[in-house]
């Protein structure tokens, strides 16, 4: 059977209103055009589906029988219909961390003020790609290379890079900042799967830390509150996730971390130009951030 929502359409209108005319009236479409319909789709069905009376039509007890499942196909697809809509004036954001640090939240609020046909969605998942991979959002924040085959991506700021210590830390609790080679005397808590931390950012000193493994960002927290070791990171770690029992402090000569916005190279997202231009601004007006 090849039957088309047209025709469940024409069909349902005509057994509610009882009538080929008012069903047409009803459609914006001829009267001759509603009996085609109904004869197609009565040839595809291979019974009738309606009968002629006196005072418009009435349905057959087959039409009877499949006009709650014609109502259900249509529901089904007017919910489908409005699902598109929707996707269609929204724009997910993925990251696994955290997303844009203090930025956050002037820029959902300039967006909402600025783009009411587009709803922005933050989405967090742990994955290198922060769900771009997995279909689960549009852009993705990321603070990793990506991989350029299959993804664009464009660097929209630079964060200072901090260091998360236990907060009674007897040698650090009062250091106003950290330096790479005491990081390196210290065991470093790392997710290596997503994380902005590796033996790399030692290239050239004279030690490199001890390393231990970590599944998120909870569970980075956790081992750190509980003095098992210190971690390195981006500031807006900081912003996402501050904690009793974890201070953060500024690293004197750690490298930034850029900060970029990647999508499929194939399905460049509406509305991702507008974001990566508000994204922009928020981190030139803030280059320490």
């Amino acid at each position: 059977m090849d039957l088309t929502l047209r025709e469940l359409r024409v069909f349902v209108t005509c057994a509610t209103v009882g009538s080929f005319t008012d069903a047409a009236t009803d459609l914006h479409v001829s009267q001759a055009a509603i009996s085609r319909t109904i004869a197609s789709l009565e040839r595809s069905v291979g019974n009738r589906l309606l009968r002629r009376v006196p005072r418009g039509c009435e349905l057959t007890s087959f039409g009877s029988a499949i006009l709650p499942q014609a109502r259900r196909l249509l529901g089904e697809a007017e919910r489908f219909e409005q699902f598109l809509q929707t996707r269609r004036g929204q724009l997910r954001v993925g990251y696994a961390w955290a997303a844009l640090g203090r930025h956050t939240a002037p820029l959902q609020r300039e967006w909402a003020r600025e783009h009411e046909a587009i709803e922005l969605e933050l989405v967090r998942h742990n994955s290198p790609t922060a769900g771009l991979s997995e279909g689960l959002c549009d852009v993705a924040i990321v603070r990793r290379p990506i991989d350029g085959h299959r993804f664009d991506s464009v660097v929209v700021g630079l964060e200072r890079r901090v260091v998360a210590f236990a907060a009674d830390d007897s040698q650090w609790a009062r250091r106003r900042q950290i330096s790479m080679a005491e990081i390196a005397e210290r065991t470093v808590v790392i997710d290596s799967r997503v994380g902005t931390t590796s033996g790399e950012l030692w290239q050239g000193h004279e030690h490199r830390p001890r390393f231990i493994e970590s599944a998120d960002v909870d569970n980075w927290l956790d081992a750190i509150a509980a003095g098992r070791g210190v971690g390195t990171t981006a500031a807006a770690t900081a912003a996402h996730h501050a904690r009793p029992g974890i201070v953060y402090r500024p690293v004197k000569d750690g490298p930034r971390v850029p900060v970029r916005l990647a999508w499929w190279s194939d399905d460049r997202p509406h509305g991702l130009t507008e974001l990566i231009d508000a994204v922009t601004r928020l981190y030139a007006s803030a280059p320490a951030s």
